[in-house]
């Protein structure tokens, strides 16, 4: 007698495997497409994030200087401008009444006032010529702080240095 196939029969052994496998494999692909899509659409929006940083921290404008080429809306610097020198030499006196007096008239930060030879004594015996250089290019030590050309840069050596002079020359005796 021959036996009737049951209908389970079609889904067993091999051909169930077979069909397991092909519908993970669709899901798998489906699965890769949609994030193939993702990811592209990530690294767009990456571009264009970028590309918008780019653009908010360019540089409005250029200037060029003489001798590079111009486009017709550029800026154009001509001749970069020099700083004027003094017109004139300004005498010790004029240099201490301008820049020295607020702090040697007052003894502010340490310094030591135009009267006081006391505090001239110690500092004039380590030479003119170190008063000089600490008095042009600053001195920071335990009594006080002396900025550089009594922070006015735009004083030349001469000019402190005869600024130096007119206060020892104005030391009682």
């Amino acid at each position: 007698m021959q036996h009737d196939r049951e209908p389970s029969s079609l889904f067993s052994g091999g051909t169930l495997t077979v069909i397991f496998v092909a519908v993970v494999a669709v899901v798998f692909f489906l699965y890769a497409a949609k994030l193939a899509h993702f990811t592209a659409t990530v690294h767009d929006r990456e571009y264009e994030v970028h590309d918008s940083v780019a653009d908010r921290i360019r540089p409005f404008s250029r200037v060029k200087l003489p001798g590079e080429e111009h486009g017709p809306d550029e800026l154009k610097v001509d001749e970069v401008p020099q700083a004027e020198p003094h017109a004139t030499t300004l005498s010790g006196p004029q240099v201490f009444n301008e820049a020295c007096i607020v702090c040697h008239g007052n003894g502010i930060g340490g310094a030591p006032m135009l009267n006081d030879r006391a505090v001239w004594t110690a500092r004039i015996a380590q030479g003119m010529e170190t008063l000089y250089r600490h008095a042009i290019e600053g001195f920071t030590g335990s009594a006080g702080y002396m900025p550089p050309k009594g922070a006015r840069m735009d004083l030349s050596d001469e000019e402190v240095n005869a600024a130096v002079d007119y206060m020892l020359s104005q030391l009682p005796d």
